[in-house]
């Protein structure tokens, strides 16, 4: 059965990091792309950021760019989101999916596979 396991969420105070990473079963993620996506209470999902199959391209939101970095590593079969300097904004429950394509794309309707989610909190 096709699985997502997504780990390293978890309480850290402003400023800090965190490595999220979203683990692969029953599918090789080089032939997808892969997002990571997050929900704040009371907010609709957005994407955070994107890695082409190909691992060639890689897209970031605004709010993250220069502090989140994502990668892949095709040999655990895992997309790793190394987010810094944290911000209290950045609290939310983080998904990763597959996409429907091997280009990125930050629209939630072009993932058809997701993660059971990891809460990140960001608090003092």
């Amino acid at each position: 059965q096709l699985q997502f396991v997504e780990s390293g969420g978890g309480l850290v105070q402003p400023g800090k990091s965190l490595r999220l990473s979203c683990a692969a079963s029953e599918f090789t993620l080089d032939s997808y792309s892969i997002g990571w996506f997050r929900q704040a209470p009371g907010k609709e999902r957005e994407g955070v950021s994107c890695i082409s199959g190909s691992g060639g391209n890689t897209n970031y939101a605004d709010s993250v760019k220069g502090r989140f970095t994502i990668s892949r590593d095709n040999a655990k079969n895992t997309v790793y989101l190394q987010m810094n300097s944290l911000k209290p904004e950045d609290t939310a429950v983080y998904y990763c999916a597959r996409g429907i394509f091997v280009s990125c794309s930050g629209s939630p309707q072009n993932y058809n596979y997701w993660g059971q989610g990891t809460q990140v909190t960001v608090s003092s």
